[in-house]
């Protein structure tokens, strides 16, 4: 089925939910297997509209049409997601014995954290919290400021943000983030008014702070903060070193005393390798994905066939890029804003990973369980980055090897900043009267102890703690991030496998796609026959192998 051939009906709610009682009532009476079978079909159709509508939203913040269903969609979810829970509810309710029976431990330990995690009283709120990320998501999506006479958005700033040119990178920089500062008001306002909200939902919950409730709609059943923390205290240790060492052979290449905020994103003299015109990169794709594993060749070639893949930047596009899922299709989309810079290229490949994975894992029938937690999720995306190494050269050329090194330096970079993106949240969740001004100054704070690196200069508003507030998963997604950071721990011992038997890491890269989420991740990345990163000398023994490669 072509994509621009679907048009998804809302659903009936007034019907659906008197269908939902009944099954609920069956649980207590009849076979489970039978009603959750019933209870899959019921839902998919209601997930596929979602997604879908929520997609259509992203790809045009700018049509009035789009943005008003978006607002129906976001009570509809908000009235859904009850249902859900009240038929989640109903199955926990069940005798222990006959749960167990017909129904895996983990969706058992996901339907936990979710009835912990939401319940009636907070259903309106969900919804302004919905509305409140539609309005930071349609401000961003309609960014616009001029580099040289040009007007850009936040995506195509890309392009003069990594140029070769030092002074066209400070340029790019200076109108971009002037653009932030001059939004600064509305930033803050929905920031704020996201805080308070999440921590009354919180409040409202019995929760400790919207930290607790935080874990728990991220699914995390099998690691909690102590964890985090202590993993974040193991990349401090063995990472900022390297990133600081990094930054220093970074320097030395631009021929710079200091690498500014400006420079950070061009590692090497000369600017970045280029994967070549937009319209060229999905034919590209074809070429690498067949040449790289004909299972993925051939799911990609679908994709494309089949206007599954959404690529190139254009004005009112939301920023960003993911992989959303149509349940009753079972069909995966991937969402990208290509511009013609180098990290087009990764991202392409990070977001085919997950839908390689959802594809893969598409047999199981539960749902819960077609997907992994996003921790566990972030592997399928980042591994496979790695894994499509040897033919990066299909969108770089002769370039591909700088590209490679660029990407390893990049991950051990990236990882400091994860977790101060991370840290910042536990910060903002546990003081959420603090204010905008307070929360400035803590992520100024936190940054020059992740990134002591840093030097924006007198950038407007960065200079004042506030790059933080590009960063959508702060807005959108609170606590996702340290996922990146996990799963980046993972990807690099994926990279390592590779470099020494690389059919070997992508076949247990295919059959961790095919379990999807049917283990916790520390399970997931165990069954593979990785360590988990919250293991004893997991995250120095990465660093260590790293470190060698880069020769640092």
């Amino acid at each position: 089925m072509h994509f621009d051939s679907l048009a998804p009906t809302p659903p009936d709610l007034d019907a659906l939910k008197p269908r939902a009682a009944a099954l609920r009532e069956r649980l207590a009476t009849g076979d489970v297997a039978a009603v959750l079978a019933e209870w899959n079909a019921l839902r998919a159709p209601v997930w596929s509209w979602l997604s879908w509508v929520n997609l259509r939203h992203r790809q045009d913040t700018t049509d009035a049409a789009v943005s008003a269903q978006k607002k129906v969609r976001d009570s509809i979810e908000a009235s859904w997601e009850q249902e859900e829970l009240a038929v989640e509810r109903a199955l926990l309710d069940l005798p222990r014995p006959t749960l167990e029976s017909a129904v895996p431990a983990q969706a058992i330990a996901k339907w936990s954290a979710a009835v912990a995690a939401v319940n009636p009283a907070i259903r309106d709120e969900r919804e302004q919290e919905n509305a409140l990320v539609s309005e930071y998501t349609k401000l961003l999506g309609g960014a616009s400021f001029e580099v040289d006479g040009v007007t850009h958005d936040l995506t195509t700033i890309g392009g003069p943000a990594t140029s070769g040119d030092r002074s066209e990178r400070e340029r790019a920089a200076r109108a971009k983030w002037g653009w932030m500062a001059e939004n600064r008001g509305e930033l803050d306002r929905i920031f704020d008014e996201l805080t308070v909200l999440r921590d009354g939902m919180a409040t409202s919950l019995g929760h400790q702070d919207f930290v607790e409730t935080g874990y728990l709609r991220m699914s995390r059943v099998d690691y909690g903060p102590d964890d985090v923390a202590r993993f974040r205290a193991a990349v401090r240790e063995h990472m900022v070193p390297l990133g600081a060492a990094l930054r220093e052979r970074q320097a030395a290449s631009l021929g710079v005393d200091t690498v500014m905020l400006w420079d950070e994103g061009v590692l090497e003299a000369g600017g970045n390798p280029s994967p070549g015109p937009v319209s060229g990169m999905l034919d590209a794709g074809r070429a690498a994905f067949g040449r790289l594993d004909p299972r993925i060749g051939s799911f990609y070639g679908d994709m494309v066939d089949d206007g599954w893949i959404d690529l190139p930047a254009r004005p009112g596009k939301a920023p960003g890029g993911f992989c959303t899922y149509l349940t009753a299709e079972k069909r995966p989309f991937v969402f990208c804003n290509a511009t013609g810079v180098q990290r087009d290229a990764r991202t392409l490949v990070h977001e085919v990973g997950h839908a390689f994975q959802k594809q893969a894992s598409a047999g199981i029938e539960l749902p819960e369980l077609l997907h992994g937690t996003s921790d566990a999720a972030e592997i399928h995306s980042m591994a496979l980055e790695f894994l499509a190494w040897p033919v990066m050269d299909e969108w770089f050329g002769d370039q591909a090897e700088r590209y490679r090194r660029n990407h390893l330096a990049g991950a051990v970079l990236f990882l400091p900043y994860g977790l101060l993106v991370d840290e910042f949240q536990h910060e903002v969740y546990r003081a959420p009267q603090a204010g905008a001004a307070a929360r400035h100054r803590a992520w100024a704070d936190l940054e020059s102890s992740w990134l002591p690196w840093r030097d924006s200069g007198d950038l407007p508003h960065v200079s004042e703690g506030g790059f933080w507030q590009q960063q959508r998963h702060i807005y959108a997604w609170p606590f996702y991030y340290v996922d990146y950071c996990l799963a980046q721990t993972v990807a690099l011992q994926f990279w390592a496998l590779a470099e020494n038997d690389r059919a070997d890491a992508m076949e247990r890269y295919v059959a961790l796609c095919a379990r999807g989420g049917s283990l916790p991740f520390q399970a997931l990345v165990r069954t593979t026959g990785l360590d988990s990163p919250f293991d004893d000398g997991a995250v120095a023994q990465v660093a260590q192998t790293v470190a060698r490669a880069l020769n640092l």
